[in-house]
């Protein structure tokens, strides 16, 4: 896509209420891919092949989760050039989330805090979603996490629930237990609580894969706001529990680099450029304990091509998009993508 044409439709967008505008978009997104004309606007996918977790990835950029709530708009996503997509979070029951206004725009440093949380449809309606409308030759992930009225203690029941609800359509499955709009959710990081987790979630993977004939990965999606000591810890039962895949990294509740912003006092989850540092150094924290045993995908606050080829160089095998797409388009998507194929090794 011309730079310039998204910065144009960007404008527009921008003057509207950040989840007014997001909803606008995905509805344009869907009836431009019905009526095939994404492709011409957008043009071809970078393709840069890549094997990771068993999975054949078109190229190494996706798109993360948070994106696509309801799960209903990946083929348009897909003509967008990226390699694959994660849809969700989603959870058992619907839910609707925080009151409104729920998301706010950082403009100047490129960043957006939300405290949506994780408005869904309900994993059945989500994977209805995904069967009536997919049309898209990459990779799918489905984000999973409990509900916000189900107790820790419970949670457990609502991974398994939304695990064997997502099998048959996902690729690959993110367990989300890091979202910070979700009370006491990051409670389920602390390597205790991870470690049953994963392995009641790792056994069921076992269990469904004898019945249905096919492995579906599981990889856990973690905060950027962990000490040295729980990157240690949470590497070791990550390793010990067998974990397929590792996103690095979800949303940050601090407001470096936008404390002098009005929204700096919004309560939620920030995420784009300001996160860029901390999330890498979560990255290559891990990178460093796992020693290549597990697999990494890249996120938070890639805002150009060099910025995704920098989180390859410190350990992902994957990168994600999410704020910077907004701000930057589809350029960014194909940028990306091409850097990466053309980084030297």
């Amino acid at each position: 896509m011309n730079p310039q044409l998204y910065q144009l439709a960007k404008k527009v967008l921008f003057r509207m209420d950040p989840e007014q505008a997001h909803t606008i978009t995905l509805a344009g997104l869907r009836l431009a891919e019905k009526l095939h004309v994404l492709p011409l606007v957008a043009g071809e996918r970078i393709s840069d092949p890549v094997t990771v977790m068993g999975l054949k990835f078109p190229n190494r950029v996706g798109l993360a989760a948070g994106m696509d709530k309801e799960a209903n708009t990946v083929a348009a996503f897909g003509h967008l050039g990226f390699g694959f997509v994660e849809v969700g979070t989603l959870t058992p029951r619907p839910q609707p989330g925080n009151p409104k206004p729920r998301l706010f725009r950082c403009i100047p440093q490129q960043a957006i805090i939300n405290h949506m949380g994780i408005n869904n449809p309900g994993v059945d309606r989500g994977v209805e979603n995904i069967q009536a409308t997919r049309n898209f030759q990459g990779v799918l992930g489905v984000n999973i996490s409990k509900n916000k009225v189900t107790p820790n203690s419970e949670a457990h029941q609502d991974y398994l629930a939304c695990l064997r609800a997502a099998w048959d359509v996902a690729d690959y499955i993110t367990i989300n237990f890091s979202c910070p709009n979700v009370p006491n959710l990051q409670d389920l990081a602390k390597a205790d609580s991870a470690a049953d987790l994963l392995s009641l979630l790792k056994s069921e993977q076992s269990n469904l894969s004898g019945e249905t004939g096919r492995y579906v990965p599981l990889v856990m999606k973690v905060s950027p706001d962990m000490s040295e000591s729980q990157i240690k810890d949470l590497a070791h039962v990550f390793l010990d529990c067998q974990l397929d895949g590792l996103i690095c990294t979800n949303t940050t509740t601090t407001r470096i680099g936008v404390e002098d912003h009005p929204a700096a006092k919004e309560s939620g989850g920030m995420s784009g450029k300001p996160l860029y540092h901390r999330a890498n150094e979560t990255l290559e924290a891990f990178a460093q304990e796992l020693r290549g045993q597990i697999p990494i995908i890249g996120a938070g606050g890639i805002t150009t091509p060099e910025d995704a080829v920098a989180k390859i160089r410190a350990g992902a095998s994957l990168v994600q998009l999410y704020t910077g797409f907004i701000y930057n388009g589809p350029p960014l998507v194909h940028g990306a993508a091409a850097a990466i194929r053309d980084m030297k090794a």
